[in-house]
């Protein structure tokens, strides 16, 4: 071979160079850096020599090899062109090329390491091609720096055509051809000296410091510079087993190590090297949590255990930590879990590091009253001043809308408040702030989850694939154009409000648009629900993104899930909010006819939804309910709505009716209905004939939307009150709170359970994301709640005596009992008396005289002679009046 002493210094020269002269630096630079001279040029400065091709040993016995061999005609040859700046000076410059020359000679084998010696020569380009890159053979080539190749390399240039490639570095393979790769944590050199050789056998390249030409980081641990820098890039972290399978499979033709399929089996998992411990989380999120700590590469042990790494704290439940962590311990939020999972490595600790508040927990408590005198007017007012406050605080959002830049428009001024609200103004009020709630929920499902999912150069690769993306979100984009523009039109309504405003007009004019959009996504929600669980179960990626973006405010601790539900259910709301108002709208206004074409327009675009998203089961439980209220409205029933829960309880208070009567509310997803327990229940249910009925045992008092609402208050115990809850509720007509309190008798369903579910639809109705700032905590003194008296027998008595008082009261209500009878009772009364009947002057005499007795307060002559008749009759009144009720 050329010595290095053969290079010519002359300006322009150029010289063929053996592969002794690039150091190992040198050939970290890849071809495209290199300067490429002309082919033409550098043929009429070289001296003419010829390439060959050597097969050692096993590799000349390799028909496979032999046969590919007399196919390559072409080898590529590292030049160098030694230039002055300047005639002259001895100043030099390198400028290194790569030609391709030809094969004159298909091949020459070669046994032993002695022939090697008859096969040196300065005019030949010799590439030696070698079975075995760990025989004495080898070492013996690989110290006198010949250029040596593996088989796989032959194989895969006659594959695709290619001259035989250069490289100054013994090269097996080309599983790693184009790598770059960066090594952190190896302790031991004679392991990071086995990777590296590796490594370059495959054909990658080795970088000493991390950059951004870095493919690929071989971590052997998930701490240091480097790895937080491989991680805020994206950069994949791989173990070492990695680059040890990649040497196995070396000999297999088109494999390639950086495949994603191949790559993700050795990536350094988020939790390698950690032991976790969970706090402040329920035994469901606990266990789930661990689960995906081992599959993630981690361990965990209870809290408090020395040997873990991490501790990882509910920040929202927790608000002190039972022990003084060490130094070495890091306290972090459970965001940083979740992100770990979703980016596939280890986030850096310190962004999600866990602060004990400054301040105490916060508490939405109001000053405790002075209840010594129960019916103090103090108290009174105290109570409404209470009642004011939470409507007030319940009408303010707990956090501001978010809405896509693309999306966003400047806000008008804030709503007017008329100087005397009109129920229709409420009303309208009420279906603009909804509308505005679900257009900032669309908005949340956009930008929080639809647009990132929809990322390129996702850390990772991507979350989703583009089908899943489609079948999760469908029309939802659509959605939410249609529905900016209604409240842009509805907000234009309110602010410059007049009762002869038309919002009717509002939704026929997009109904079009609705009939457009809302069938695709309503009619494929059940399959765009399947799709979130199935790809969260089986994709950690996405199950952590879930979590992440579940945590936000703008969320309101929903998933994903429970959001996308609410197109589903919007359109039945706002048929409920426009039949309201056409309540009361006069009939004289001419939206009244107006409103009705919007309803039948929005009834119009749910009959486009399948009916098979009816269900049966739930409509059967409706008609259940119906049949066990007397009296239930017939609008309970409705294709859109299902029965969510019943309740058992006891009314606390004067409203929705008389303490200690037992009330049974039905949740519904949109209202609640109020039914008392009947005193007493008389005659059956009629049915078709042949059909019977058990008698309705309950009576209706009302029938609540659970937009009227306003706050849940969940009663803390004490000794005179336990299982208490109280409804804030504020209906479009009143200008007061009406407080509605009550006791849970149902035991098998937990209070909290109940007051979470209620706030849950109720923040579905009025399309707000935050339910949990619909519930209140607060003390009995302070709402005058308390349930000492109920389950007592002297307490049980007391109430069937005032029942019963009130029963006989009725009887003898002169107001209350129907004239006509009243008279013909006392007309009886007095022929018996007299023996004879009574004539039309007595008549109208008795008459005059029972009406102006009655007024006056004054018993007439009549009434005291007539004791026996009440005693008979006093019964038979109480019966039928029981019945009415």
């Amino acid at each position: 071979m050329a010595d290095n002493s053969a290079l010519t210094s002359t300006t322009g020269s150029t010289s063929l160079a053996d592969c002794s002269i690039f150091d190992s630096k040198v050939t970290e630079t890849s071809k495209e850096n290199l300067c490429i001279g002309s082919t033409s040029y550098v043929e009429e400065e070289m001296p003419q020599i010829e390439t060959r091709v050597i097969l050692v040993q096993e590799a000349g016995k390799q028909e496979e090899l032999i046969k590919a061999l007399k196919t390559i005609k072409i080898m590529e040859v590292p030049v160098i062109k030694i230039k002055e700046s300047c005639p002259g000076k001895s100043d030099e410059k390198l400028i290194k090329s790569v030609v391709n020359m030809e094969i004159k000679v298909p091949f020459v084998k070669m046994e032993t390491v002695e022939e090697f010696k008859s096969l040196d020569s300065p005019e030949f380009e010799n590439v030696f091609i070698v079975m075995d890159f760990q025989d004495s053979v080898f070492h013996e080539l690989y110290k006198t720096d010949c250029r040596v190749i593996g088989p796989p390399v032959v194989l895969n240039c006659v594959q695709k055509g290619e001259p035989l490639p250069f490289s100054c570095r013994p090269l097996y393979c080309t599983s790693m051809m184009n790598l770059v790769l960066c090594f952190t944590g190896f302790r031991k050199k004679e392991e990071l000296v086995r990777l590296v050789t590796l490594v370059h056998h495959m054909g990658g390249i080795i970088r000493k410091d991390f950059n951004s030409k870095v493919t690929h980081l071989v971590a052997n641990c998930t701490q240091g510079e480097k790895f937080r820098i491989a991680v805020s890039l994206g950069t994949p972290i791989m173990k070492p087993e990695w680059i040890y399978e990649a040497w196995e499979r070396r000999n297999e033709q088109d494999f390639c190590a950086s495949v994603d399929d191949f790559r993700n089996e050795f990536k350094v998992p988020p939790f390698q090297d950690c032991i976790l411990s969970f706090l402040g989380f329920s035994d469901e999120e606990k266990t789930n949590m661990e689960e995906m700590t081992e599959m993630q590469g981690g361990n965990y042990l209870p809290v408090g255990d020395e040997r873990c790494t991490h501790l990882i704290v509910e920040e929202n439940i927790v608000k002190e930590l039972p022990f003084e962590p060490s130094k070495k311990l890091y306290v972090v939020k459970q965001e940083w879990f979740w992100g770990s999972i979703q980016m596939d490595a280890r986030a850096g600790e310190t962004m999600y590091l866990y602060e004990k508040a400054n301040t105490p927990e916060l508490k939405k408590s109001v000053s405790l009253l002075s209840l010594s005198t129960p019916n103090s007017n103090r108290k009174r007012r105290r109570l409404k001043e209470t009642l004011a406050q939470l409507s007030r605080e319940t009408d303010m959002s707990p956090f501001p809308p978010q809405t896509p830049k693309s999306c966003t428009k400047s806000s008008k001024n804030s709503t007017p408040v008329p100087s005397k609200q009109s129920a229709r103004w409420q009303v309208a009020k009420e279906l603009y702030q909804t509308e505005s709630n679900y257009v900032n929920i669309l908005a949340t499902i956009i930008q929080l989850f639809q647009v990132p999912l929809e990322e390129e150069g996702q850390r990772g690769g991507p979350i989703l694939a583009p089908e899943e993306i489609k079948t999760i979100f469908g029309s939802i984009p659509d959605i939410f154009d249609v529905h900016t523009k209604i409240k842009d039109d509805l907000e234009d309504l309110i602010v410059n409000w007049d009762e002869s405003k038309s919002i009717g007009d509002v939704f026929l004019k997009y109904s079009k648009d609705l009939v457009k959009t809302y069938p695709p996504f309503v009619n494929f929600f059940e399959m765009s629900k399947e799709t979130i669980i199935k790809c969260e179960k089986q994709k950690p990626r996405f199950h952590a993104f879930l979590k992440i973006n579940q945590a936000k405010p703008e969320c309101g601790r929903q998933s994903l899930v429970e959001l996308l539900i609410r197109p589903v259910q919007r359109l039945p709301s706002v048929a409920l909010l426009l039949n309201d108002l056409k309540k009361h709208t006069a009939e004289e206004n001419p939206d009244k006819s107006t409103l009705e074409k919007a309803i039948g327009s929005l009834k119009e675009v749910m009959t486009h939804i399948n009916e098979d998203k009816r269900k049966t089961e739930a409509q059967k439980q409706i008609f259940d309910v119906v049949y066990e209220v007397d009296g239930c409205p017939a609008n309970l029933l409705s294709s859109h709505r299902s029965l969510v829960q019943r309740v058992e309880t006891i009314s606390l208070g004067e409203h929705p009716c008389d303490r200690g009567e037992q009330v049974t509310l039905f949740l519904f997803n949109d209202c609640l209905e109020i039914a008392r327990k009947r005193h007493k229940v008389i005659g059956t249910f009629r049915s078709p004939p042949g059909q019977t009925r058990p008698p309705a045992s309950l009576k209706h008092i009302h029938l609540m939307p659970l937009s009227q609402i306003k706050k849940v208050l969940d009663i803390r115990e004490t000794e005179d009150c336990h299982n208490a809850f109280a409804l804030l509720v504020r209906p479009p007509t009143e200008q007061a709170n009406v407080l509605l309190s009550f006791q849970m008798t149902s035991e098998e369903l937990p209070k909290e359970n109940w007051l979470k579910m209620l706030c849950r639809h109720v923040a579905n109705t009025i399309c707000k994301a935050d339910a949990e700032n619909l519930m209140y905590t607060a003390d009995p003194e302070s709402f005058e709640v308390n349930t000492k008296d109920m389950d007592s027998t002297l307490s049980r008595a007391s109430r069937a005596i005032k029942k019963t008082s009130k029963k006989v009261t009725r009887a003898f209500s002169f107001s209350k009992t129907p004239k006509r009878a009243l008279r013909r009772a006392l007309m009886t009364s007095q022929s018996s008396v007299e023996g004879r009947s009574p004539s039309s002057n007595d008549k109208r005499v008795m008459s005059r005289l029972s009406s102006t007795s009655s007024l006056a307060g004054i018993p007439s002559p009549s009434l005291v002679s007539l004791p026996s008749f009440f005693e008979r009759r006093s019964h038979t009144l109480s019966r039928s009046t029981t019945h009415l009720i």
